[in-house]
């Protein structure tokens, strides 16, 4: 279950199903991993087949990541009660 959401444009989307202000290219993904997040219980419920799963070392060490396109990340934390502080970065 997403707890919190750290990327504005993302958290409204969540809200609001609006993808004003997230590149148009990203939103089949993006839709597939907020749904898969939302139902996961453990970070590794997301390493499926192309979403290059990974946890995080150095700066972001705690956090765990998938491929959205390119350069481009959706990264989050997991705690008991569900992910939070899910964010897109670029770390490249």
């Amino acid at each position: 279950m997403i707890k919190s959401i750290r990327h504005k444009a993302l958290r409204n989307y969540w809200q609001t199903g609006s993808s004003r202000g997230l590149n148009s290219n990203w939103m089949p993904r993006l839709r597939i991993f907020m749904d898969a997040l939302e139902a996961a219980d453990e970070p590794l419920e997301m390493d499926f087949p192309g979403a290059y799963f990974h946890s995080l070392k150095g700066e972001l060490n705690g956090y765990y990541s998938v491929r959205i396109t390119g350069n481009y990340r959706l990264i989050f934390q997991h705690e008991e009660d569900g992910f939070t502080l899910v964010d897109i970065v670029d770390y490249h």
